[in-house]
Formats: structure tokens, C-alpha cells, sequence
């Protein structure tokens, strides 16, 4: 974490004065904050052909059906680590003092661990403990946007037990009930600045917590014939709620505090929705060696945005509370494929697209998402009967997202560019099958 004295804020328009509590500032990008890459083979494909493709218990995650694929016993553990280049650039129309931020995603590690077994021709049973949602930021303190966020992060790790059935041949079901634990925090600067006539540290406001939602996965596992497999899945939406009394200090503006008491900020709770999916993937074997994928999905983050606490207040002392995050749904697709090198070694290589959750009007400093295309490439290697190595890299491409969010009482705007915005995401891992 960055962390840094206060700043002495200097130059802002008499006109007002501005604290804004953006208390659900999910860190996102990708369509939303789904991660598909939890360091399984598959994700060297992009998430193409995800929930059709079973080659380890990683399958479970995107469509708990396809376990029923998997022979005997197979345990796959994985980790990955995101590494990001998001850095911001005021322009001519900025009215914030301060640095432009530096590099608000440095790094971010993960892991997650997959379990199938199967109990007889027709059933099988599986775990797994992975994190695929969530990403933060981390902004330097005295950023010239430190008023809308400086540091925030939503962190979810499901648990998921899962049962598959094979009801013919060809067809088989799944479901998971799957057990979020989530981490909330977020941190940002209050202006103490009066009517740009005081010259007057910062003040800052923590907020955190942790939760727990249930949701559930379910999908169903068709093969259409000896070469093409196909995979449809839903997942839940998983409620969230995060309820904690804001660590406020060296705040000594009036109008704030004022401010902040008609909030009753004492005890503020925040409710969350980790957003419902659909995804359909198909697998088609072209020959021995050629295999390809591809997947089409949608996720619902409409629903998600709808929430979040904001305090804008005048001179006069007039508060606004409201936030409008006007969050859409989002749909995915990807294409792969996978060439068998020789009896040991197999090559992946995806390309996938996800659509933007906000229009550009609409991005926030606190929640920077934009459109994403994904180029990801990855190889499994058998080392020796029962045991599968994998590596893989996804550079994610965001571009240059562009910010222009106005405070709504005090006129002040924060403006400029995320410039060739991206992430690299590496990844790896084994599997034991017995």
C-alpha cells in the first residue's frame, strides 16, 4: 500500500467544497470484475470453449456438468498473478490539484485449488476454492482524484461443492452451491478546504468489512457427437452485504461534519450483488490433433451498479447522497484453439472480447472499466503418467479510457485519460489424476 503524508489542498473554487464517500468502488474491468483466468490450463484460451472443454476439475468453476468427463480421482492446484499497468493522465480540463496517481494496479496474486471424483459411470462429485472475482487499485494519497478514491479493493473467494450426473450417454447435469466470502475496503481524502479560504491538511475516511453470500452454479454437458461437446451454465447472483462505521479522522471542516452527521455515517451499510451469468461454449475436435472453441455469455452487472453512497455538499450545507453508476449488462465472446504437439505436450491459444459495463461518459476514477480484448497462449505438459504441468499468459488490452466526473454540488471536475490501459496476467499449475 501507498502511503504518504497529507496534502495540503490549495486552489479549489470558492464556490464549494466537496467529500464524496464512494463506498462501493469495485475495482473492474473485463465487462465487470469476473476473472477468467484462476491459473487453470483453460486459461491460455481466453475463456473460449470454458464450459464445454474437461481436461482438469477446473471445469467445475464455469460449468459444474462437465466433471462427469473426468475419469478416476484428478486434483488441479493453480495460482496466478495479475500484473497491471493503469496509470492515469490529467488534461487541460482537470481542476484537482495533485500527481496523476502512478501505477493504481501493480500487482495482485491469487490461487485456487480443483477436486473431481468419480463415484461410478454415471455420478461424480467435486470442490473448488477459487477467486474469480474481484480486482483494486491502489492511487498514490495525494492524487490529484484522492477525493473520489485513493485506495480501494473487493476480493471474493467461493467455495464450491458440486455434483454431476450423467442422465444418458451424451447428457449430463450439474449444480454447486457456491459460498462467497468477500472483503470490502475503500479509503479516500476529505477536503478540509473552506470556501478555498483555509489552507488545511486532508482529512481521510476508511471504510471495511467482510461478508458472506450463497449463490449457486448449474450447467448442463451435451455431446453432440464423438468430435463436439457442447456447455451451458448459470451462476447465481450471490448477495452481499457490508455494514461497518467508517473510520473518519482530522476532519475539521464544519460543513462536513454537518455533513456527515445527517449521513449517520456511524453505521453505514452497503449492499452488493455479485452479478447472475449465462454461458454457452462449444469444443470441436477438427482431427487428432486440432481441437477447436469458442464461448458466448452475458453477465448481469446492471444490477450491481445500482448502489453506492455519495455526500456532495455546498457551501449552503446542502448534501447530496446519491450515486447513479448507470452499470449495463455485458456479454462475452472468445474464440480458441488447442494443437496436441506430440502424445506429451499441447499448445493453447484463445482470443476474446467482453464489452464495457459503463458507457464513456460514465467512468469513474473509482471504478475505471472500459471494453477488453483478451490474447491469452499456454501449454500443458505431461511429466509423467498422472501428472499434468501448465503455464499461461493473457495480456488483457483496455486502451485509452477516458474520465471527465464532476462533482455534482461543487462544479469541480476531475479530468483525463487511462492511457494503453492493460493487464498481464500469468499462470500456472499442476494436476494429479489417480
Amino acid at each position: 500500500m501507498k502511503r504518504k503524508s497529507g496534502y495540503l489542498a490549495q486552489g479549489q473554487h470558492l464556490t464549494g467544497l466537496a467529500v464524496c464517500l464512494c463506498l462501493l468502488s469495485a475495482k473492474s474491468w473485463a465487462g465487470g470484475i469476473f476473472i477468467y483466468e484462476a491459473g487453470q490450463e483453460g486459461m491460455g484460451l481466453a475463456n473460449a470453449g470454458s464450459a464445454a472443454l474437461a481436461t482438469d476439475p477446473s471445469v467445475l468453476m464455469s460449468n459444474p456438468a462437465a466433471i462427469t468427463q473426468l475419469q478416476g480421482t484428478q486434483i488441479s492446484a493453480s495460482g496466478q498473478l495479475i500484473l497491471g499497468d493503469l496509470k492515469f493522465s490529467r488534461d487541460s480540463n482537470n481542476q484537482f490539484s495533485g500527481n496523476e496517481g502512478g501505477n493504481a494496479l501493480e500487482y495482485l496474486p491469487g490461487t485456487s485449488l480443483f477436486v473431481s471424483h468419480q463415484i461410478d459411470e454415471r455420478s461424480a462429485v467435486g470442490f473448488g476454492m477459487y477467486g474469480n472475482f474481484g480486482l483494486a487499485l491502489d492511487y498514490d494519497d495525494d492524487w490529484t482524484g484522492r477525493y473520489f478514491t485513493q485506495e480501494a479493493a473487493v476480493i471474493g473467494v467461493s467455495f464450491q461443492p458440486t455434483f454431476a450426473y450423467k442422465f444418458t450417454d451424451d447428457l449430463s447435469v450439474g449444480i454447486g452451491p457456491r459460498i462467497m466470502y468477500a472483503y470490502y475496503r475503500t479509503e479516500m481524502a476529505i477536503n478540509n478546504n473552506l470556501l478555498g479560504l483555509r489552507d488545511s491538511p486532508d482529512g481521510q475516511l476508511e471504510y471495511k468489512d467482510t461478508d458472506v453470500g450463497t449463490g449457486v452454479n448449474v450447467g448442463v454437458h451435451y455431446r453432440l457427437g464423438p468430435r463436439t461437446q457442447l456447455g451451458l451454465a448459470y451462476t447465481s447472483k450471490v448477495d452481499l452485504e457490508f455494514k461497518d462505521r467508517p473510520s473518519v479522522h482530522k476532519v475539521d471542516n464544519p460543513i462536513i461534519n454537518a455533513a456527515l452527521r445527517r449521513l449517520d455515517v456511524d453505521d453505514l451499510e452497503l449492499d452488493m450483488s455479485v452479478p447472475q451469468t449465462v454461458l454457452f461454449s462449444v469444443a470441436h475436435d477438427l482431427d487428432d490433433q486440432w481441437k477447436l472453441l469458442g464461448s458466448l455469455g452475458w453477465q448481469d452487472w446492471s444490477e450491481f451498479g445500482e448502489i453506492g453512497v455519495d455526500v456532495d455538499t455546498d457551501a449552503a450545507g446542502d448534501v447530496s447522497r446519491s450515486v447513479s453508476r448507470k452499470y449495463k449488462d455485458t456479454w462475452h465472446a472468445s474464440l480458441g484453439a488447442q494443437y496436441q504437439i506430440d502424445p506429451r505436450l499441447r499448445w493453447s491459444v484463445g482470443l476474446g472480447y467482453d464489452s464495457s459495463a459503463v458507457d464513456d461518459k460514465d467512468r469513474t476514477v473509482d471504478n475505471p472499466m472500459g471494453e477488453a480484448w483478451r490474447l491469452a497462449t499456454g501449454i500443458n505438459y505431461e511429466l509423467e503418467k498422472g501428472l499434468d504441468v501448465h503455464m499461461a499468459y493473457t495480456l488483457v488490452w483496455l486502451g485509452d479510457m477516458d474520465v471527465d466526473q464532476t462533482k455534482a454540488r461543487s462544479g469541480d471536475t476531475l479530468s483525463g485519460t487511462y492511457k494503453n490501459a492493460a493487464l498481464h496476467i500469468i499462470g500456472g499449475g499442476a494436476t494429479w489424476r489417480f
